[in-house]
């Protein structure tokens, strides 16, 4: 089925945020997590022969190769001698606010951050730092975001998502697997998808997020998903309404069944009031004109069924 439907349909899967003419670097490249992430950015590109990972950052080891790319001392020699645009942050929480302004000072335009942990007060720093540079930052808490058969900026398993016509915008990376691994099952496939991370202050807002996908050509639905803690869904569903976009968006919403006032999970999960819950969110999102799920197992069958 999935075959067939790409038989009909050429692709130029430019989408959004990573597409084919990302040139990326991995700042922390000679860690133990950069090492093994970077090896799997790799492998996935030779899939396609598309090199899309052109070096890393280490201070103090500029000049080296590693894993047959160039390391470089900092961002900025990196922009500068391989053209980088993009960047990933696997680096300890302690360095990973100034990582992520120096790779905004550095001119990188798509910032992605992995790193968890990132002590809060540093991210309101970085987040004030970063808002007056031309650069948009996903993360940090993140599994990263991913454009199938193009490239793979993060920490998903690449071989969940296949190329088709669905974007994905989410808070869990565990979700985010599952729900590409559903909507390539009913063939239709995906476009991007944005892991926005679960910290209290991330750099693309779900809303952000689903707007990108929204204006998107290659993406005719979106699937959203969110959890208890925040108005970050709400958000984005009442912009959704207001924008009379007639592109379907499919959401969920996890935390149905924690306890009132706990912390579940994600540090963003914190429930702070009667509209922070998951019936008040599923209740404002369908409001809005969503197509609320009440399980994370129908979502697959509900995109199928909106596109018809």
């Amino acid at each position: 089925m999935f075959s067939t439907y790409l038989n009909k349909r050429k692709y130029r899967q430019m989408s959004v945020l990573v597409n084919k003419d990302s040139k990326i670097i991995v700042q922390g490249f000679t860690g133990s997590e950069g090492t093994f992430h970077a090896s799997q950015m790799i492998e996935y590109g030779v899939d396609f022969k598309n090199e899309y990972l052109v070096g890393g950052v280490t201070p103090g080891k500029g000049g080296q190769e590693h894993l047959e790319k160039p390391v470089f001392n900092t961002v900025a020699e990196a922009v500068e001698k391989v053209g980088a645009n993009t960047s990933i942050i696997f680096v300890p929480p302690a360095f990973a606010a100034d990582a992520i302004m120096e790779a905004a000072d550095a001119g990188i335009k798509v910032i992605i951050c992995i790193t968890e942990g990132i002590p809060v007060a540093d991210m309101i720093t970085a987040s004030n730092y970063i808002k007056n540079k031309e650069c948009r930052l996903i993360g940090p808490n993140c599994p990263g975001v991913i454009t199938p058969g193009v490239a793979k900026v993060g920490i998903m398993p690449g071989f969940v998502f296949k190329q088709g016509k669905v974007g994905i915008v989410s808070k869990s990376g565990t979700l985010t697997y599952e729900a590409a691994d559903q909507v390539v099952k009913q063939g239709l496939g995906i476009t991007t998808a944005i892991g926005i991370g679960g910290d209290p202050i991330i750099g693309t807002t779900t809303k952000e997020a689903v707007e990108l996908l929204i204006n998107d050509p290659e993406t005719e639905a979106v699937v959203m998903i969110g959890e208890i803690g925040g108005q970050l869904e709400a958000d984005a569903a009442k912009w959704y309404k207001e924008s009379g976009s007639k592109k379907p968006v499919i959401g969920f919403i996890a935390g149905e069944t924690a306890p009132a006032g706990r912390t579940m999970g994600h540090a963003g999960a914190i429930v702070g009031g009667s509209d922070d819950t998951a019936q008040a969110k599923k209740k404002i999102m369908s409001e809005c004109g969503i197509h609320v799920v009440d399980s994370p197992a129908k979502i697959g069958a509900k995109v199928a069924e909106v596109l018809g």
